[in-house]
């Protein structure tokens, strides 16, 4: 490792506590990936499942509103 602190203090006198805090949160920020993780989700869990889609109107749209999408 090299010799010099991951931290200096450029200014005020913190006690140890503020510092325990200050070197908690730089800790968790360089741990933290900047990603938020999302749960793989599939077709049966989609709400725009639940929704109807919007009848067509025109020729043919009788035949078409039978097909799937």
């Amino acid at each position: 490792m090299s010799d010099q602190p991951l931290l200096r203090v450029v200014r005020g006198t913190p006690d140890d506590v503020e510092l325990a805090a200050l070197t908690a949160v730089v800790a968790v920020a360089a741990t933290a990936s900047g990603e938020e993780e999302t749960p793989a989700s599939s077709a049966w869990s989609a709400r725009t499942t639940l929704v109807r889609r919007q009848l067509d109107h025109g020729p043919g749209a009788w035949r078409a509103s039978g097909l799937p999408r």
